[in-house]
């Protein structure tokens, strides 16, 4: 009997730590939080510290997603993402969103989501603070390259 559960104990072990290995591979592991630094994010200040426009700064990351900070000020390049939605969510300021079939008014405590391969163009008449919440691998002027285009982004 003590042999039988051994045994037991010894498969149950083992198929215990090979799924602790495939939960690993598959990056779904469970993080240590007491070795992580967990801090809150106050948007006011770190829109402070952003002088510029249309560059986009990470400020937080989870799940292979970046929450930027950006501000806007004037027109940005007609665009589309085939991989990535992207959510643009008003601090403050306005800005309108333009799309091909309508535009769409943007007001401090509003977003909107902008699903993959839907052409768009920011337009903002005065300088407007917005979240941006994306894929890490979204390039901020998605298929189009230009003076505006930001390949490695600043982290506040």
């Amino acid at each position: 009997m003590f042999n039988e559960q051994s045994e037991k104990t010894a498969s149950f072990t083992e198929a215990e730590d090979a799924f602790k290995r495939q939960q690993a591979l598959q990056g779904r592991e469970k993080v240590n939080t007491t070795l992580m630094s967990i801090e809150k994010v106050n948007l006011a200040d770190k829109f402070l510290q952003i002088k510029d426009h249309w560059n986009p700064r990470i400020v937080g990351e989870l799940n292979q997603q970046h929450v930027k900070l950006v501000k806007f000020k004037g027109e940005f390049v007609w665009h589309k993402h085939e991989q990535e939605d992207e959510l643009f969510l008003v601090v403050a300021g306005n800005f309108r969103m333009e799309l091909r079939d309508k535009t769409l008014e943007l007001s401090p405590g509003e977003f909107v989501i902008i699903p993959r391969g839907v052409e768009h163009r920011p337009v903002a008449e005065e300088e407007v603070q917005v979240v941006l919440f994306e894929p890490a691998t979204t390039l901020n002027t998605g298929d189009r390259e230009n003076q505006l285009t930001r390949h490695d982004l600043e982290r506040l």
